[in-house]
């Protein structure tokens, strides 16, 4: 189901997940934006059919902030593009939401297109859904994981659907994470983050000559989704983490990992 930025200093930064009521593993939406200067956009954001629309805004957030150029992209759009078009951006970022409607928008030839271009140098940020579709989900998943494919991290069994889940850091600093249906990462890349579990909470590694990170929770989460919920990571922190992983997965930068 559910399928590098100097040392990464995690006393200073967490993730968040993000409320299922604005975006979770499960939650779709669509918005889109004609694809803007595709020669000189280092990052190109999926923001398609099954996409979380305040997903794409709390990245969208981030990546300003962080003052690094990006176009957006939507189902349709993304249909139409070739392998060499795709590859005209140095990083994809597909967030969360629906990894079965995120991958049922997309052509077979589509999905064939980025997995072919990561293979051959696209770096690669999955988000939640992002990280289920990069997998071998069952949905026309992108299959860049050497087939394994991702189940939810086992919060989900035990019937929860969103909890501040603490995430211990290569290192050992241990840090209040936002959940929300997110996957565990078992069986592919090197581990960056776990959850209390022991399992995979955030990976990186290669495929080809791409490089990708994989994320079950949601750093770039607004202060909105955690309503409800007591953390003992400031929101801040969180944010800084999700341009961390963001501009570690654009420079191809390696990542503290057990």
């Amino acid at each position: 189901m559910a399928d590098a930025t100097a040392h990464l200093v995690l006393t200073t930064v967490g993730v968040v997940l993000i409320s299922t009521v604005f975006t979770a593993c499960r939650v779709s939406g669509d918005e889109g934006r004609t694809p803007e200067h595709a020669n000189i956009a280092p990052i190109l954001l999926f923001n398609g059919t099954g996409t979380s629309p305040g997903d794409v805004t709390a990245l969208e957030k981030i990546l300003s902030t962080e003052h690094l150029n990006y176009s957006t992209v939507n189902s349709p759009q993304l249909n139409g593009m070739s392998e060499s078009q795709i590859r005209q951006y140095r990083l994809l970022i597909v967030p969360g939401g629906n990894f079965e409607y995120i991958g049922k928008s997309l052509t077979s030839s589509t999905t064939a297109n980025i997995h072919n271009a990561v293979q051959n140098g696209l770096n690669y940020l999955g988000i939640c859904a992002g990280a289920i579709f990069a997998g071998n989900s069952p949905y026309n998943g992108l299959n860049l994981t050497a087939g394994a494919r991702f189940g939810f991290y086992a919060a989900e069994a035990r019937g929860m659907r969103k909890a501040p889940v603490p995430v211990t850091a290569a290192g050992g600093q241990t840090i209040d994470q936002y959940w929300a249906d997110g996957p565990q990462l078992t069986g592919w890349g090197a581990v960056v983050g776990k959850y209390p579990d022991g399992t995979s909470a955030i990976a990186e590694g290669t495929f080809g000559n791409g490089w990708m990170i994989l994320t079950g929770v949601h750093p770039e989460a607004p202060a909105s989704w955690r309503r409800g919920m007591a953390f003992r990571t400031p929101l801040n922190i969180d944010n800084a983490y999700a341009a961390t992983l963001i501009r570690a997965a654009l420079n191809r930068e390696l990542l503290p990992h057990y």
